[in-house]
Protein backbone atom coordinates (compact mmCIF):
# COMPACT_ATOMS: atom_id res chain seq x y z
CA UNK A 1 0.00 0.00 0.00
CA UNK A 2 1.13 4.03 -1.08
CA UNK A 3 2.70 5.30 2.16
CA UNK A 4 -0.03 8.23 3.12
CA UNK A 5 0.24 10.34 5.89
CA UNK A 6 -1.92 9.86 8.56
CA UNK A 7 -4.41 13.01 8.56
CA UNK A 8 -7.81 14.41 8.84
CA UNK A 9 -6.91 16.53 5.64
CA UNK A 10 -5.22 13.22 4.04
CA UNK A 11 -8.90 11.06 4.93
CA UNK A 12 -11.05 13.98 3.64
CA UNK A 13 -9.18 13.71 0.24
CA UNK A 14 -8.94 10.50 0.02
CA UNK A 15 -12.93 10.50 0.35
CA UNK A 16 -13.07 12.87 -2.57
CA UNK A 17 -11.06 10.64 -4.37
CA UNK A 18 -12.64 7.40 -3.81
CA UNK A 19 -16.07 9.51 -4.43
CA UNK A 20 -14.66 10.71 -7.87
CA UNK A 21 -13.18 7.27 -8.62
CA UNK A 22 -17.00 5.55 -8.64
CA UNK A 23 -18.58 8.50 -10.29
CA UNK A 24 -16.15 7.80 -13.34
CA UNK A 25 -16.66 4.15 -12.69
CA UNK A 26 -20.64 4.68 -13.00
CA UNK A 27 -20.12 6.88 -16.28
CA UNK A 28 -18.21 4.37 -17.90
CA UNK A 29 -20.93 1.60 -17.34
CA UNK A 30 -23.04 4.20 -18.94
CA UNK A 31 -21.33 4.74 -21.62
CA UNK A 32 -20.48 0.76 -22.13
CA UNK A 33 -24.15 0.29 -22.39
CA UNK A 34 -24.68 2.97 -24.70
CA UNK A 35 -22.01 1.57 -27.04
CA UNK A 36 -23.30 -1.65 -26.80
CA UNK A 37 -26.90 -1.18 -27.39
CA UNK A 38 -25.64 0.64 -30.79
CA UNK A 39 -23.34 -2.32 -31.33
CA UNK A 40 -26.50 -4.41 -31.87
CA UNK A 41 -28.59 -2.76 -33.44
CA UNK A 42 -25.57 -2.35 -36.34
CA UNK A 43 -25.61 -6.08 -36.47
CA UNK A 44 -29.34 -6.82 -37.24
CA UNK A 45 -28.78 -4.36 -39.66
CA UNK A 46 -25.43 -5.98 -40.81
CA UNK A 47 -26.47 -9.69 -40.91
CA UNK A 48 -29.77 -8.00 -42.88
CA UNK A 49 -27.16 -7.09 -45.57
CA UNK A 50 -25.01 -9.41 -45.36
CA UNK A 51 -27.80 -11.69 -46.44
CA UNK A 52 -29.02 -9.56 -49.22
CA UNK A 53 -26.03 -9.16 -50.89
CA UNK A 54 -25.34 -12.53 -51.12
CA UNK A 55 -28.59 -13.85 -53.01
CA UNK A 56 -27.00 -10.04 -54.99
CA UNK A 57 -24.45 -11.99 -55.21
CA UNK A 58 -25.97 -15.09 -56.98
CA UNK A 59 -28.22 -13.29 -58.76
CA UNK A 60 -25.17 -10.99 -61.16
CA UNK A 61 -22.79 -14.01 -61.05
CA UNK A 62 -25.60 -16.27 -62.84
CA UNK A 63 -26.26 -13.54 -64.81
CA UNK A 64 -22.70 -13.23 -66.27
CA UNK A 65 -22.70 -16.92 -66.92
CA UNK A 66 -25.55 -16.38 -68.57
CA UNK A 67 -24.14 -13.60 -70.95
CA UNK A 68 -20.73 -15.86 -71.36
CA UNK A 69 -22.98 -18.48 -72.89
CA UNK A 70 -25.39 -16.57 -75.06
CA UNK A 71 -23.22 -13.51 -76.14
CA UNK A 72 -20.21 -13.05 -77.73
CA UNK A 73 -17.22 -13.21 -75.40
CA UNK A 74 -15.75 -10.00 -77.36
CA UNK A 75 -18.23 -7.75 -77.06
CA UNK A 76 -18.84 -8.75 -72.91
CA UNK A 77 -14.99 -8.42 -72.29
CA UNK A 78 -14.95 -4.92 -74.90
CA UNK A 79 -17.98 -3.56 -72.74
CA UNK A 80 -16.45 -4.66 -69.23
CA UNK A 81 -13.28 -2.47 -70.38
CA UNK A 82 -15.38 0.31 -71.57
CA UNK A 83 -17.01 1.11 -68.34
CA UNK A 84 -15.36 3.38 -66.14
CA UNK A 85 -13.82 2.34 -63.22
CA UNK A 86 -13.82 5.52 -60.42
CA UNK A 87 -16.36 5.68 -58.08
CA UNK A 88 -16.88 9.26 -56.19
CA UNK A 89 -17.35 9.11 -51.96
CA UNK A 90 -18.02 11.16 -49.79
CA UNK A 91 -16.69 9.88 -45.89
CA UNK A 92 -17.78 11.87 -43.10
CA UNK A 93 -18.06 10.84 -39.23
CA UNK A 94 -20.19 11.11 -36.64
CA UNK A 95 -19.82 10.61 -33.02
CA UNK A 96 -21.56 7.86 -30.71
CA UNK A 97 -20.34 8.85 -26.97
CA UNK A 98 -17.29 10.15 -28.40
CA UNK A 99 -16.38 7.48 -30.91
CA UNK A 100 -16.22 8.76 -34.14
CA UNK A 101 -17.76 6.35 -36.91
CA UNK A 102 -17.68 6.99 -41.02
CA UNK A 103 -20.43 7.81 -42.69
CA UNK A 104 -20.05 7.04 -46.61
CA UNK A 105 -22.55 9.81 -48.26
CA UNK A 106 -22.85 8.41 -51.76
CA UNK A 107 -24.89 8.53 -54.88
CA UNK A 108 -26.14 4.92 -56.09
CA UNK A 109 -22.99 3.66 -58.40
CA UNK A 110 -26.57 2.18 -60.36
CA UNK A 111 -25.76 3.89 -63.96
CA UNK A 112 -28.08 4.22 -67.42
CA UNK A 113 -27.03 2.52 -69.93
CA UNK A 114 -25.33 5.56 -71.57
CA UNK A 115 -23.71 6.22 -68.72
CA UNK A 116 -21.61 2.63 -68.60
CA UNK A 117 -18.97 4.17 -71.98
CA UNK A 118 -19.76 1.02 -74.20
CA UNK A 119 -22.48 1.07 -77.42
CA UNK A 120 -26.09 0.38 -77.09
CA UNK A 121 -25.77 -1.67 -80.70
CA UNK A 122 -23.41 -3.98 -80.33
CA UNK A 123 -23.96 -4.99 -76.84
CA UNK A 124 -27.51 -6.97 -75.61
CA UNK A 125 -29.61 -6.46 -73.02
CA UNK A 126 -27.99 -9.49 -71.25
CA UNK A 127 -24.82 -7.58 -70.98
CA UNK A 128 -26.94 -4.66 -69.46
CA UNK A 129 -28.59 -6.71 -66.82
CA UNK A 130 -25.72 -8.52 -65.66
CA UNK A 131 -23.81 -4.61 -65.66
CA UNK A 132 -26.69 -3.22 -63.35
CA UNK A 133 -26.69 -6.71 -60.89
CA UNK A 134 -23.09 -6.05 -60.15
CA UNK A 135 -23.63 -2.30 -59.49
CA UNK A 136 -26.51 -3.12 -56.93
CA UNK A 137 -24.32 -5.61 -55.17
CA UNK A 138 -21.36 -2.86 -54.94
CA UNK A 139 -23.75 -0.84 -53.43
CA UNK A 140 -24.52 -3.10 -50.85
CA UNK A 141 -20.99 -4.09 -50.73
CA UNK A 142 -20.58 0.01 -49.53
CA UNK A 143 -23.01 -0.17 -47.18
CA UNK A 144 -21.67 -3.52 -45.42
CA UNK A 145 -18.11 -1.53 -45.08
CA UNK A 146 -19.24 1.57 -43.65
CA UNK A 147 -21.43 -0.71 -40.56
CA UNK A 148 -18.58 -3.21 -40.33
CA UNK A 149 -16.06 -0.26 -39.37
CA UNK A 150 -18.77 1.11 -36.83
CA UNK A 151 -19.06 -2.42 -35.32
CA UNK A 152 -15.19 -2.54 -35.47
CA UNK A 153 -14.94 1.09 -33.41
CA UNK A 154 -17.54 0.68 -31.04
CA UNK A 155 -16.38 -3.17 -30.53
CA UNK A 156 -13.03 -1.95 -29.39
CA UNK A 157 -14.54 1.32 -27.23
CA UNK A 158 -16.43 -1.29 -25.07
CA UNK A 159 -13.60 -3.79 -24.67
CA UNK A 160 -11.49 -0.32 -23.65
CA UNK A 161 -14.36 0.77 -21.21
CA UNK A 162 -14.69 -2.22 -19.56
CA UNK A 163 -10.51 -2.72 -18.64
CA UNK A 164 -11.34 0.52 -17.11
CA UNK A 165 -14.33 0.24 -15.30
CA UNK A 166 -12.27 -2.89 -13.97
CA UNK A 167 -9.18 -1.44 -13.03
CA UNK A 168 -11.47 1.25 -11.15
CA UNK A 169 -13.33 -1.34 -9.40
CA UNK A 170 -10.68 -4.27 -8.83
CA UNK A 171 -7.68 -1.62 -8.18
CA UNK A 172 -8.27 1.71 -7.53
CA UNK A 173 -11.24 2.28 -5.61
CA UNK A 174 -10.23 -1.14 -2.90
CA UNK A 175 -6.57 1.08 -2.73
CA UNK A 176 -8.17 4.08 -1.93
CA UNK A 177 -10.95 2.52 0.51
CA UNK A 178 -7.74 0.85 2.29
CA UNK A 179 -5.80 3.80 2.61
CA UNK A 180 -8.64 5.72 3.95
CA UNK A 181 -9.34 2.54 6.10
CA UNK A 182 -5.65 2.92 7.87
CA UNK A 183 -5.87 6.86 8.25
CA UNK A 184 -9.18 6.76 10.24
CA UNK A 185 -7.56 3.73 12.44
CA UNK A 186 -4.61 5.49 12.80
CA UNK A 187 -6.37 8.81 13.84
CA UNK A 188 -8.28 6.52 16.40
CA UNK A 189 -5.56 5.43 17.87
CA UNK A 190 -3.72 8.44 18.36
CA UNK A 191 -6.53 9.86 19.75
CA UNK A 192 -6.97 6.59 22.41
CA UNK A 193 -3.44 7.60 23.04
CA UNK A 194 -3.71 10.82 24.07
CA UNK A 195 -6.55 10.30 25.95
CA UNK A 196 -4.33 7.85 27.98
CA UNK A 197 -1.88 10.43 28.54
CA UNK A 198 -4.90 12.50 29.55
CA UNK A 199 -5.84 10.29 32.06
CA UNK A 200 -2.46 9.71 33.41
CA UNK A 201 -2.13 13.76 33.93
CA UNK A 202 -5.09 13.70 35.37
CA UNK A 203 -4.10 11.22 38.39
CA UNK A 204 -0.27 12.90 38.85
CA UNK A 205 -2.29 16.06 39.44
CA UNK A 206 -4.80 14.21 41.80
CA UNK A 207 -2.32 12.66 43.60
CA UNK A 208 -0.26 15.96 44.04
CA UNK A 209 -2.98 18.05 45.47
CA UNK A 210 -3.65 15.07 47.65
CA UNK A 211 -0.50 15.08 48.80
CA UNK A 212 -0.59 19.34 49.34
CA UNK A 213 -3.71 18.79 51.18
CA UNK A 214 -2.90 15.72 53.45
CA UNK A 215 -5.99 13.51 52.16
CA UNK A 216 -6.71 11.09 50.07
CA UNK A 217 -5.35 10.87 46.35
CA UNK A 218 -9.30 10.65 45.13
CA UNK A 219 -9.72 13.36 43.96
CA UNK A 220 -12.28 14.90 46.14
CA UNK A 221 -11.04 18.28 46.87
CA UNK A 222 -13.12 20.99 44.91
CA UNK A 223 -9.41 23.28 45.15
CA UNK A 224 -6.62 22.89 42.39
CA UNK A 225 -6.77 25.82 40.12
CA UNK A 226 -8.84 26.15 37.16
CA UNK A 227 -5.57 24.85 35.05
CA UNK A 228 -6.58 21.30 37.10
CA UNK A 229 -10.26 22.02 36.28
CA UNK A 230 -10.07 22.69 32.57
CA UNK A 231 -7.26 19.34 32.40
CA UNK A 232 -10.15 17.30 33.83
CA UNK A 233 -12.98 19.17 32.20
CA UNK A 234 -10.84 18.12 29.11
CA UNK A 235 -10.51 14.03 29.92
CA UNK A 236 -13.90 13.22 30.83
CA UNK A 237 -15.04 15.23 27.19
CA UNK A 238 -12.15 12.69 25.75
CA UNK A 239 -13.59 10.20 27.49
CA UNK A 240 -17.13 10.84 26.18
CA UNK A 241 -15.69 11.08 23.00
CA UNK A 242 -13.57 7.70 23.15
CA UNK A 243 -16.80 5.96 24.69
CA UNK A 244 -19.06 7.58 21.47
CA UNK A 245 -16.59 6.27 18.92
CA UNK A 246 -16.22 2.97 20.84
CA UNK A 247 -20.31 2.48 20.09
CA UNK A 248 -20.20 3.99 16.38
CA UNK A 249 -17.49 1.10 15.86
CA UNK A 250 -19.76 -1.63 17.16
CA UNK A 251 -22.27 -0.67 14.99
Amino acid sequence: MEQVKPTRMELIKKKGQIKMAEQGRDLLRQKMDVLIREFFQLTSSFSQSRDELEAMANEAYRSLLIAQAVDDSIALKSAAFATPKGITLDVRSRNIMGVPVPVIEKKSVTRNVLERGYGVVGTSGRIDETAEKFEMELNIILDLAEKETAMRRLGAEVQASRRRVNALEQVLIPELKQQAKYIKLSIEEREREDLFRLKKVKKLLQSRHAAEAGGPPDGSSDSGGPHQASLMNETESREVKDDENRKGNET
